[in-house]
């Protein structure tokens, strides 16, 4: 499939923890990508034609290494490495082979997405954040790292624009607590989650009546708008 910029990215997860698998699918829809998640091998090279892959070298029925030399020869779609293999050997190898990055397990989702879009914008291909999102009366702009509520700017700290941003990439549904942190904090973050509390009560108010963060108790949080 071309690439370009009106394309969806279809992104190959090659991947045999199912928890992680999954995991890794749901929050690559989210941010505009098309994933394709396989366990084996063999259904890694079934699964081709790609535009990306993300290579866990730990498979069951075939050595991820001998696997990426095999996606080398016929297909030219860029590689991560996501693996848990970390030493410093580990990474001069997989970089030396030809993958376009190399990414340590356990990994923030929002590290692992920066690094596919440096990728794709070093390969021709397109950042799937780099665009404009509306949601009722609430604009966001992902180049700017702006945010507007009926044509009106709102001043927003990093974090309040993480999670706004974040929130509205799936308007109306409930973003758990323990998503919004691996997004916005990081998966290593290991602070109390009262600190989620603190930034969406700023944003509420911030946002005004125009644009509503609900929560949900017991699991996390929504956006909503009027109509």
């Amino acid at each position: 499939m071309p690439r370009g910029q009106n394309c969806v990215v279809r992104v190959l997860v090659v991947e045999d923890d199912k928890a992680i698998a999954a995991a890794l699918h749901r929050a690559l829809e989210r941010e505009g990508f098309s994933p394709v998640t396989v366990g084996t091998a063999a259904d890694a090279l079934n699964a081709l034609p790609v535009d990306f892959v993300l290579l866990d070298l730990g498979l069951p029925d075939r050595d991820g290494v001998e696997l990426f030399g095999r996606l080398r020869e016929i297909s030219s779609a860029p590689v991560i490495i996501v693996t848990a293999r970390g030493t410093e050997e580990d990474r001069i190898a997989g970089l030396d082979l030809g993958a376009d990055d190399y990414v340590v397990k356990p990994f923030g989702v929002r590290e692992l997405v920066a690094r596919m879009n440096a990728v794709l914008r070093r390969t021709g291909g397109r950042d799937p954040g780099a665009s404009d999102q509306r949601v009722g009366a609430l604009e966001i702009d992902r180049r700017t790292r702006s945010v507007r509520v009926a044509g009106d700017e709102v001043t927003c700290t990093p974090k309040e624009y993480a999670i706004v941003e974040f929130l509205a990439r799936d308007p109306g549904s409930v973003i758990t607590r323990q998503e919004l942190l691996d997004a916005v904090w990081g998966a290593n973050w290991y602070g109390s989650t009262k600190m989620i509390d603190v930034h969406v009560a700023a944003l509420r108010k911030k946002l005004g009546d125009a644009v509503t963060i609900e929560t949900v108790r017991g699991i996390g949080f929504r956006l909503v708008t009027p109509g």
